[in-house]
């Protein structure tokens, strides 16, 4: 049987796709359903609808508050992502974001699967052996550095 946090994933998911990419909910309601405390699905939108993953998620806090899960789509996918991932990177990136940009970087096909694990296994921790913050800085430039080149080679082609 699958975690709760899939089926919620794997829920809000189909929620998204029969609504064209933009979803509105009230947390207790959603709750509610899958018999769990609100701070369940705040996990789940933290973890599962970031904007690593291609997710904006807004929320509204109080008696009327509301989620809503937007996923981010473009009119030229490859050249507006990778603006997008560019920014996102910023001047730090941690393990777990790398792993979630490179994951969706490949469902995009903006990178193969054959770029996504090369720059898995260079951007992993174990190889990037210096303190932190300093190697999510250098995560970070190295990430740039690395998609930077992609996107010219695919430009030159």
């Amino acid at each position: 049987m699958s975690s709760l946090v899939q089926r919620i994933e794997k829920y809000l998911m189909l929620l998204l796709n029969q609504s064209n990419g933009s979803l509105k909910l009230k947390r207790n309601d959603l709750a509610d359903q899958f018999n769990c405390v609100p701070s369940q699905i705040n996990y789940v939108l933290k973890t599962r609808f970031s904007i690593e993953r291609g997710f904006l998620v807004e929320s509204q806090r109080g008696g009327g508050g509301y989620v809503r899960i937007r996923e981010l789509k473009f009119d030229h996918p490859e050249v507006d992502f990778m603006y997008v991932v560019l920014e996102i990177i910023g001047d730090e990136l941690t393990q777990q974001q790398m792993v979630n940009l490179l994951h969706n970087l490949e469902d995009k096909k903006i990178i193969t699967q054959r770029e996504k694990l090369i720059l898995q296994a260079v951007l992993n921790r174990q190889n990037l052996s210096i303190d932190l913050p300093y190697r999510d800085y250098l995560r970070a430039k190295l990430f740039k550095a690395a998609l930077g080149a992609i996107m010219k080679s695919e430009n030159s082609q």
